[in-house]
């Protein structure tokens, strides 16, 4: 791709997602959605590839779907109260359809089933812009209207985003579907905790942010689409490999680790709500992201074969060092000794 339209199609991204932030009228959030589509969707096709296509056109009818819908509803809204504000949505037949249409676009459950298969089709790098930037419009969208949304809708999507994100996960081999069902998982804590204290869910989204961006670079880094290929990591990149390790606890939520931090504030909310079989829920579902985590790690540590390439010192002479990568995942490892001043923030 050109550097041209490169550099356009990414300006684009950034306009239609800082639209969406700015806005407080249905149509003006609409049009930022709208151009942050069409924005993505010729760096999604430019591999040329009959792959990369197909993920782009599910992409794209799925987005399109979301998009009428939330027109459709905020037109509805606007029809009976007369205004077309965000914070204004009295209807709650508007409020149903603009949940369900943001879940769509956030690739919630039960509206999940696009997000494997297009993240699969696509290279690493738009892999990450897919996974973080790409959410972050709905979703300041939803922690706009977190006073008005139905919170048992809302409870019931997460769990079954953390049990099918979970579930999904289980017998999967490449690493980019791994990534996929890992943030519908993500995506099912925030929404747990959304109506209840949003700005729990604002902090478990940075942190996921955070944790997912890591991981890709790390990807990107080892050029790796399967779990095959982390099995040779080890041998390359020692040090990268064993903080690879790390993250991947940290994804799961294991404490000492920067994932624990979300997921202990999220179950210590919920439970402060009385919803106790919800919180036994979602902590056994975590268990089953957990253990593709811990799969990724038996496969990075445990299968290198013993002996000892020749071609070594040549990959490792070819690694150059990434300092975005560096400071993100230290980031993603180390930040669970300020959970107090965090939670002070807000």
């Amino acid at each position: 791709m050109s550097p041209y339209a490169l550099s356009m199609m990414l300006s684009s991204l950034s306009l239609g997602t800082l639209m969406t932030f700015i806005s407080h009228h249905w149509f003006l959030a609409w049009m930022g959605l709208e151009i942050n589509t069409l924005a993505i969707i010729p760096l999604m096709t430019k591999l040329h590839h009959p792959r990369a296509t197909e993920s782009a056109t599910k992409y794209f009818l799925i987005q399109a779907s979301a998009s009428a819908l939330i027109l459709f509803s905020s037109t509805i809204n606007a029809w009976l109260t007369g205004e077309w504000t965000i914070l204004n949505m009295e209807i709650p037949l508007s409020l149903t359809m603009i949940t369900i249409a943001l879940a769509m676009k956030l690739g919630i459950a039960p509206f999940h089933l696009w997000m494997p298969d297009v993240l699969q089709g696509l290279n690493l790098m738009t892999g990450l812009i897919m996974s973080t930037w790409q959410k972050m419009a709905p979703m300041a969208l939803l922690l706009l209207l977190h006073q008005q949304l139905n919170s048992n809708l809302l409870m019931i999507m997460a769990l079954l985003s953390t049990i099918g994100g979970g579930w999904g996960g289980l017998n999967q081999t490449q690493l980019r579907k791994i990534m996929a069902y890992s943030s519908i998982a993500h995506i099912g804590w925030m929404l747990l905790v959304l109506t209840f204290s949003s700005h729990l869910t604002a902090m478990n989204f940075m942190m996921y942010l955070l944790l997912t961006s890591s991981m890709f670079i790390m990807l990107i880094n080892f050029s790796a689409l399967n779990i095959n290929k982390l099995s040779t990591s080890w041998i390359k990149t020692p040090i990268l490999t064993s903080m690879m390790m790390i993250l991947l606890m940290s994804l799961g939520g294991l404490p000492p680790t920067s994932g624990f931090i979300p997921k202990w504030l999220i179950l210590q909310e919920i439970t402060k709500q009385n919803y106790m079989l919800m919180a036994i829920m979602v902590t056994f579902a975590a268990l089953l992201s957990l253990f593709f985590y811990l799969r990724l790690s038996y496969t990075i540590s445990l299968t290198t074969s013993p002996n000892m390439s020749n071609s070594k010192f040549i990959w490792r002479l070819k690694t150059k060092p990434i300092y975005l990568l560096s400071m993100v995942t230290v980031l993603s490892i180390m930040l669970l000794p300020i959970t107090p001043l965090m939670t002070n923030i807000y």
